[in-house]
């Protein structure tokens, strides 16, 4: 029979790398949980008329991306391909947003496109998540881009990334700005690329973000969206601005950041670094005030960004951020001899499971020689071997043996391993 492997794009995370994986998760919940927000999880599969309200018919994302299908009952569903508008629904379909009640959460898990997969761009990638409702001002977008700001200088990354920043403005500005946009580039339309042309008519503002060096050398002279801010988007940005050089955020301005979604207004962001080839962002965001009332909601203020997990890791490898600690899995094998050591065994490393809580402790399963056990423990990649034989296992002692160093193995009463081992890991 034919092996069946994983679909194109969609990844298996495998044992030596999941260690990573949690050592990410782990350090973006104790950073959030410090500052106050709380997890939810979304399903994956939304209505597909969830996405076209919320992300825009036409968008890529909608147009070209999307994984949907029709279920039994007719219904088309969608692999959910963002996690804001799966925030929004839940929110407002459990009424939490009620009252101007303030909401923070977070949520993370696998985000579905179908692009072409390449390296720290997949169909199924991973993210985390961060929404903010009901409080409209300028401090709660400085705060989650300076918690943002925290975490890279906890995972090591401050050094290699840049926080680029934008105002899109009201819809009025927009609505402005767009007409003017599109006059310009209409003159200009037979030098523009053929995506750009096509978003003419649908979405003028994405020209702006076009990757084409041609259509950015025309963009040069169009006209800037930061001249059609009125007076709120103006003092909005300002008092942004004003809280990231209080905090000690440096920042770059970008006019022509624009994000690729529609519900966006007033601060965009993004985080972008150099070191990943062409994939450069690894966390972007924005306020989204419109949406909720978009689907379906009282209008309410919300800001919040996401972060791709898989760029994050790359960029940690790259950079030979990988904690020292998460290349070893294991901190004691634990080998015995004979079927009385092997059952004293069980007991022992219970006991000292009790009494070391975050001891990475593997007790030898499968049976085997003193060689062929040791083999596995060196294997293993653990510090230490617990030595059991039938006369330690009856007197209550045990063996402790460096398999990292060259020192000498000593012999211990099961009372005095605990603290041995405190010692030496």
């Amino acid at each position: 029979m034919k092996t069946l492997q994983a679909v194109r794009g969609m990844n298996d995370i495998l044992p030596a790398d999941s260690a990573l994986w949690q050592y990410l998760e782990r350090t973006v919940a104790d950073l959030l949980r410090g500052y106050g927000y709380q997890q939810v999880r979304l399903p994956i599969v939304e209505p597909t008329e969830l996405f076209k309200r919320s992300i825009g018919e036409v968008t890529d994302i909608v147009e070209k991306e999307m994984y949907t299908f029709a279920d039994r009952n007719g219904d088309s569903l969608t692999l959910r391909p963002e996690g804001t508008a799966g925030c929004v629904r839940a929110m407002l379909e459990h009424g939490l947003l009620g009252g101007g009640m303030s909401q923070k959460v977070w949520y993370t898990g696998p985000m579905f496109r179908h692009e072409r997969p390449q390296k720290g761009r997949y169909r199924q990638f991973n993210q985390i998540g961060v929404e903010a409702f009901n409080l409209s001002g300028p401090d709660i977008d400085a705060e989650l881009i300076i918690l943002s700001w925290r975490l890279w200088k906890q995972l090591g990354l401050s050094e290699a990334v840049t926080l680029e920043l934008n105002s899109l403005g009201t819809a009025g500005d927009r609505a402005r700005y767009r007409d003017d946009l599109v006059s310009y580039l209409r003159e200009r339309f037979d030098r523009l690329d053929e995506d750009s042309q096509r978003r003419l008519e649908s979405n003028p503002l994405r020209v702006l973000d076009s990757k084409n060096p041609d259509t950015q050398a025309l963009l040069a002279d169009a006209p800037k969206l930061a001249d059609y801010l009125d007076e709120q988007a103006r003092a909005h940005f300002e008092g942004l601005r004003a809280l990231l050089d209080a905090a000690g955020v440096p920042y770059v301005i970008n006019p022509r950041l624009v994000r690729g979604l529609d519900y966006y207004g007033l601060t965009v962001f993004e985080w972008v670094t150099d070191r990943l080839g062409a994939q450069g962002t690894v966390c972007a965001g924005g306020r989204y005030d419109g949406l909720v009332e978009q689907l379906g909601g009282k209008p309410a203020p919300a800001v919040g960004f996401a972060m791709g997990m898989e760029r994050l890791l790359l960029l940690i490898d790259t950079l030979g951020q990988v904690p020292e600690e998460l290349a070893r899995q294991v901190d004691v094998y634990l080998v015995t001899l004979g079927d009385a050591a092997a059952t004293a065994g069980f007991r022992l490393a219970e006991q000292l499971r009790d009494s070391l809580p975050g001891l990475r402790l593997v007790v030898h399963c499968g049976g085997g020689s003193f060689k062929s056990q040791f083999k596995k423990a060196d294997k293993s990649g653990a510090l230490y071997a617990l030595i059991l034989g039938e006369n330690e296992a009856a007197e209550s002692k045990v063996g402790l043996k460096p398999l990292r160093a060259e020192s000498e193995q000593e012999n211990l009463g099961w009372h005095d391993v605990p603290a041995r081992l405190a010692e030496l890991i």
